[in-house]
């Protein structure tokens, strides 16, 4: 084989890891989104269950003693 076969070879054999490796981070990269979205989701309705509770607690009467004292 000539060096110029070689050289060509080589930069094939490049690419198909490159474009290889790409992928794998690309379809990495798509499950995260997917994880990070599901976590936005808890998230965000914990976030409405919170802000619920605190309204009922501030709508409860007030600690107070009781007649017996």
């Amino acid at each position: 084989m000539s060096d110029e076969t070689n050289r060509i070879t080589r930069l094939e054999e490049m690419l198909a890891y490159q474009a290889k490796t790409i992928e794998e981070l690309s379809d990495q990269l798509a499950e995260q989104w997917k994880t990070v979205e599901q976590m936005r989701t808890k998230l965000d309705r914990l976030t409405e269950r919170f802000l619920s509770l605190e309204e009922q607690s501030l709508d409860a009467p007030g600690i107070t003693r009781p007649p017996h004292y």
